[in-house]
């Protein structure tokens, strides 16, 4: 139990600050993140350099700086692509192809495709959600059934995208392709998507046309067009980020912006992630020292006890990620905190780390998607101007999604070692 207090601390200092201020994003994480290392470089056994070597051992490991650079190169590409005006490019593209009286369910395809495209479900939500206001503007139904609607397609995107935090994080921690972790996700989601967009076809109500910028470049959606086609090939990610970015420099040469501005727009994209990695290192460094203390390993044999199988380990991994999603209302976060167990986990009951990784990224996305303290949540309903608990009645796609994630556990192909 001393092992595992400095996961205990974490939580309890995230959680319990959360809940006495009544704001979710007033207590820093990685300050929570802080104080439970600095707890287990108190209370573990040994002296204060083994336990500072240990720590800085694992936040320095090979696997994690292969995340920080993923991070940082993401960082870059989403910067340059918005600033160059790709995100509204793509935005307009895939509306613009829309018929009018398929308005909802086109509203939904045009999210999860946005979403795929650009990696990230706060910025899609951002982009989209003033447009899903004016349309439910034309209408009978409520806003939030459009926010919901925008919800659920930027969490499509955010649990399959190739240049995702979470697809990083997942594939990452759980030492496996992208493209493997892909080809296992998608057996999960695309159903659940099929359901949903089902649901959206049969609730579409009459509504007046889209009107898009037709003046807008649509060849600024080539280089996410290069991410996810080379992404899909099986190429290495940091050279799938780097074509990313050598494509979108190009678009903004191309639209007048000079190399020097381009690279102030990169330095800001390195800023952006900053939080990011600094919360990774730490995380990373004190489940290293939990680690070395045995603390997974007291956590195996406790889910031991009542996991036999292998549906219980995917079980086991899905609810890790969502308790501490729950309790820290950030997807990303969940993972990279619960990762280095899942995998132990999933190595102990013999689950291949695509499947594994595909529990992590599906089960984080669902519980960020409903709740109402999700970032995501809180900005599309601060836009929208309704509440952060309004849209959860229409969030037909993460229920469904809920239920396809526990079908896809109850009816695993057993693999033996």
């Amino acid at each position: 139990m001393v092992a595992i207090s400095p996961i205990i601390v974490f939580l309890l200092v995230y959680l319990l600050t959360s809940i006495l201020i009544g704001d979710f994003y007033k207590m820093p994480i990685s300050v929570a993140l802080l104080i439970a290392s600095v707890w287990a470089g108190v209370f573990m056994k040994g002296s204060l350099s083994e336990k500072i070597e240990i720590f800085s051992k694992q936040a320095g490991s090979s696997n994690i700086m292969y995340m920080v650079w993923i991070f940082i190169l993401a960082g870059v590409f989403a910067a340059i692509a918005e600033k160059t005006g790709a995100v509204k490019a793509t935005v307009d593209f895939a509306l613009q192809s829309l018929p009018s009286y398929l308005i909802v369910p086109g509203l939904f395809i045009a999210t999860c495709f946005i979403s795929m495209a650009i990696g990230t479900s706060v910025g899609t939500v951002v982009a989209i959600t003033p447009l899903a206001v004016d349309l439910a503007a034309g209408t009978d139904s409520p806003v939030a059934f459009y926010v919901a609607i925008v919800l659920g397609g930027a969490f499509f995107g955010d649990n399959l995208s190739f240049i995702s935090d979470t697809t990083i994080a997942a594939t990452r921690t759980q030492g496996c392709d992208m493209r493997h972790k892909f080809l296992a996700n998608i057996k999960i989601v695309f159903p659940a998507a099929l359901a949903a967009l089902g649901l959206y076809c049969f609730m579409s109500p009459e509504t007046r046309p889209v009107v898009v910028d037709h003046t807008v470049s649509y060849w600024l959606v080539i280089p996410y067009l290069v991410v996810i086609v080379s992404a899909l090939a099986g190429v290495n990610v940091i050279i799938v980020l780097l074509a990313g970015i050598c494509a979108t420099i190009i678009a903004g040469i191309c639209l007048g912006m000079s190399l020097i501005d381009i690279f102030t727009i990169a330095g800001d994209g390195v800023g952006s992630v900053g939080n990011l990695i600094i919360i990774t290192l730490l995380a990373a460094g004190m489940l290293g020292m939990i680690k070395k203390a045995g603390g997974i390993d007291f956590i195996l044999k406790v889910l031991g006890r009542n996991t036999g199988t292998q549906r219980g380990a995917q079980l086991c991994i899905v609810l890790l990620v969502g308790i501490v999603n729950l309790c820290t209302a950030n997807n990303t976060v969940a993972i990279i905190t619960v990762g280095s167990m899942a995998r132990k986990i999933a190595s102990a009951y013999h689950i291949l780390p695509r499947k594994a990784a595909s529990l992590l990224d599906t089960g984080s996305c669902v519980v960020q998607a409903l709740i109402p303290y999700g970032a995501q949540t809180l900005m599309a309903t601060s836009l929208a101007g309704i509440s952060p608990v309004a849209p959860w009645p229409y969030l037909y796609y993460p229920q469904i999604l809920l239920l396809c994630l526990g079908v896809s556990i109850l009816f695993t192909r057993r693999i033996r070692a």
